[in-house]
């Protein structure tokens, strides 16, 4: 497959920049992939779908505040801090990104908040807009930590070019969330709703918690024309036995195993023993799934509606097939649904 075959045209106003009044109430677009058959409904009909014995995989890390603005020091110019990682806990020392780039350099010293709440220098340089900084600051980890929320923002996505709001703090996360290191959210999870959860909980369907804690790299986009040149930038991901049992006992019962988002794909397609079952895993992944490819675990996907040219519509064309996925998401443009983050979801079984 090449990147051209997933160039389509998508209006700018069908890019969802705040999420829906309720979170269970996004529209849904069911996508049949024997029959060929597309339906639209509203989120919580998965009620109808799924029953006693399925089972839903749920990527359970928690986004944190990772966009943070500082001052360079002499100048005071105005620098956005992206953390990505962290990469070592005593030394305070993180993976981030640096807009504007062109103005920081090796040895350069960061100021953030009131009273220079934060100092960090910048130590080395990882890439064109990547730096690893390392915090200046004395006190226990917590009372760290406890500042960089403090001086954090939700790391919306760019195309959202409205600033956080109280909201956007619950609603870009998932009810679910709770291992912190993610700095996007899984946004297939965000249409879950506590109630949904319980309903489909007292239906029989048995939820198995994974992690993959969503790095910049899952957006980032492709820029080569032969997709088997594309490197996925490495992403941590933790299954844990409990959640292999779950998803191993509905795959031998041949219920619903159903994937909620792309992350959870990647992970749980990062580590499937020789006979199609999961292990348990726990290390990093820069696995990249693009037509054509076997699926080994799920069965069935949920998934929001993704940009043009993206990681994620190539996967989600690897599991609905290219042909009906890109049919289904002329469909999702002419009967205008809301794509990307806090846009509306896809059911492929």
């Amino acid at each position: 497959m090449k990147l051209s075959q997933f160039k389509f045209n998508l209006p700018k106003e069908l890019l969802a920049d705040t999420p829906a009044k309720n979170r269970d109430e996004a529209r849904l677009m069911i996508v049949d992939r024997k029959t060929g058959k597309i339906q639209h409904k509203v989120f919580k009909d998965i009620l109808n779908i799924f029953g006693d014995g399925d089972v839903m995989i749920l990527n359970d890390t928690k986004v944190f505040p990772a966009r943070m603005w500082g001052n360079k020091e002499k100048t005071g110019a105005k620098i956005e801090v992206f953390l990505l990682r962290e990469l070592n806990r005593e030394s305070r020392l993180w993976d981030v990104l640096v807009d504007p780039a062109r103005k920081i350099r090796i040895g350069n010293k960061l100021y953030f908040g009131e009273n220079d709440l934060l100092v960090a220098e910048v130590i080395d340089n990882t890439t064109s807009r990547g730096r690893t900084l390392r915090f200046l600051f004395d006190g226990p980890y917590e009372e760290f930590k406890k500042a960089l929320e403090t001086l954090g923002q939700t790391p919306l996505p760019k195309y959202i070019k409205r600033p956080p709001t109280p909201e956007d703090v619950e609603r870009y996360q998932t009810v679910y969330a709770r291992k912190e290191g993610a700095v996007a959210a899984p946004t297939a999870g965000l249409h879950f709703s506590k109630q949904l959860l319980k309903k489909l909980e007292l239906k029989g369907v048995n939820f198995a918690n994974i992690t993959l804690h969503v790095g910049l790299g899952t957006f980032r986009s492709v820029e080569v024309e032969d997709l088997t040149k594309h490197k996925m930038d490495s992403e941590q991901a933790e299954i844990l036995v409990p959640a292999t049992e779950i998803i191993n006992k509905g795959i031998a019962a041949k219920k619903k195993v159903c994937c909620v988002g792309t992350t959870s794909m990647r992970s749980i397609e990062t580590s499937v023993s020789t006979d199609g079952f999961l292990k348990p895993y726990s290390g990093w992944t820069n696995k990249f799934i693009f037509p054509p490819y076997d699926f080994s675990i799920a069965n069935c996907m949920i998934t929001n509606f993704h940009l043009p040219e993206s990681t994620l519509l190539m996967m989600v064309s690897a599991f609905g097939g290219y042909d009906l996925t890109m049919k289904a998401y002329k469909e999702a443009i002419r009967e205008k649904y809301r794509f990307f983050t806090y846009g509306d979801a896809m059911l492929i079984l």
